[in-house]
């Protein structure tokens, strides 16, 4: 049997920045700039009040900032609060089967800020959980979300662990501890996508991560094994037996090798749209079709998307009535490609939701599904759109592989500043935006978490 967490733990002690290959670190500042900015947007939701009031005065001293307001909270809660805010409005980067960034920016700047980290040892930490996280899913050939596991909840809580360990400067034995204490605090649920307590799950697994890399630190003791035991995580993430419990790792020839860097080879995909990741692509194809055609929605009849199984089985809400449940309604992404010409964060409110023009053609769309997949993804291979109008003209957008913004297909430094920019809308001045954003972009040269303080 290899030592899986036992060796991941001594991967995550002995890297250091150097050893990260040059295009890694840039997605990695990428992902922190982008999560930072969607952060802020999501700080502004009701559900980030709710769950400072209810649990924001947990145990343990008031050292970090949440974000932007500044005020203070301990590691842990700043963690959570934190998290809760970067997945509230499903606009965060996707990779690995979830979201990376929502679970490890609140973890990385909050320990950070903590422990005095500097920007390049929070970016080796960030880059140190996502690794940790995709070894993960790469032993996994049964996508988790069939299963019915959210993946950001169940892996992220294990590379937030990662990550926070990093930061508090443990060994490969109290990493790997710090991993394995997170092992038995993983959890999250498909069905609860489209409510609250899915981007709770997220801040959940940040906040986990943060509690585990304490507890090694004090001396509280794990299986160092428990990612790879046959009654371990992995076992337990994979009841058909499917999971790669015997392939070792070795650290060192992964940091000799840029083709063994996950990060390199998956990327983040940036989202364009705070909706979910499953219906980029269709957003994309359709948005093509009334753009180019100049459809009116009045005159269309029916919108047929192709699409995988497992995409929409995250798509739950065939009706939505709210602007959470429309973020898991591809009736919705359609029905605001026509009506509104994009899919924005104006049109994830309960007011456009409800409107009698959106609600109208949410019948008018049906689906084809297929079983395949693209490898390393539970998604389709591609997805595609076809828009029959009421005189009988079909408009089909043929197969889009990669949605804008993907690791395939990224978005300009440019494009990303837009969505930068909105996201923090307009309580800040332009120039403490674009400041922020560029202080974002050399994240790794940054003192510490403090350098990112955004002024009025």
């Amino acid at each position: 049997m290899a030592s899986l967490t036992f060796d991941l733990g001594r991967f995550v002690a002995d890297l250091n920045l150097r050893q990260i290959p040059p295009e890694g670190r840039a997605i990695a500042r990428t992902g922190i700039a982008d999560c930072y900015a969607v952060l802020i947007a999501g700080a502004r939701e009701p559900a980030i009040a709710l769950v400072d009031r209810e649990l924001g005065s947990s145990s343990g001293a008031p050292l970090v900032s949440l974000i932007p307001s500044g005020a203070r909270r301990s590691v842990e809660s700043a963690t959570l609060i934190n998290a809760v805010a970067a997945h509230v409005l499903d606009y965060d980067d996707v990779s690995l089967d979830g979201h990376p960034s929502a679970v490890l920016v609140p973890a990385i700047l909050a320990q950070g800020e903590a422990s005095g980290s500097s920007g390049a040892e929070m970016l080796t930490a960030y880059i140190a959980g996502f690794e940790v996280w995709a070894e993960l899913l790469a032993r996994e050939p049964t996508p988790l979300h069939r299963k019915g596991w959210h993946p950001t909840a169940a892996l992220g809580t294990v590379a937030a662990a990662a990550a926070c360990a990093k930061l508090r400067g443990l060994d490969a034995a109290g990493a790997a501890t710090a991993m394995a204490i997170a092992a038995s605090m993983s959890s999250g649920l498909v069905a609860n996508f489209g409510t609250m307590t899915k981007s709770f799950q997220v801040g959940r697994a940040a906040q986990s991560g943060a509690i585990a890399a304490r507890l090694a630190q004090a001396g509280f003791t794990a299986s160092l094994d428990a990612l790879e035991h046959p009654s371990g995580l992995l076992a337990a993430l994979s009841p058909d037996g499917r999971a790669d419990r015997e392939r070792s790792f070795d650290p060192a020839r992964k940091c000799s090798h840029i083709k063994s860097w996950h990060i390199v080879a998956e990327g983040l995909n940036i989202k364009r749209y705070p909706i979910c990741y499953a219906t980029h692509r269709c957003i994309d194809a359709a948005l093509s079709i009334v753009e180019r055609h100049d459809l009116q929605p009045q005159a269309v009849e029916r919108i047929d998307v192709s699409i995988g199984e497992t995409q929409l089985r995250m798509l739950r809400n065939s009706r939505p009535q709210s602007g959470l449940e429309a973020k898991f309604s591809m009736q919705f992404a359609m029905a605001s490609t026509l009506v509104a010409r994009q899919v924005g964060l104006a049109q994830l409110t309960d007011g456009f939701v409800r409107r009698s023009d959106v609600q109208a053609l949410l019948p008018r769309v049906s689906f084809t599904t297929t079983a395949q997949t693209m490898p390393g993804s539970a998604f389709a291979p591609a997805d595609s759109v076809t828009i029959t109008t009421s005189n009988g003209e079909t408009h089909n957008s043929g197969p889009v592989e990669f949605a804008k913004g993907s690791h395939q297909h990224p978005l300009s430094q440019e494009e990303l500043f837009v969505k930068f920019r909105d996201c923090l809308g307009t309580g800040y001045a332009e120039a403490h935006k674009l400041q922020a954003f560029e202080k974002l972009m050399i994240f790794d040269q940054l003192n510490g978490a403090g350098d990112l303080a955004l002024g009025g």
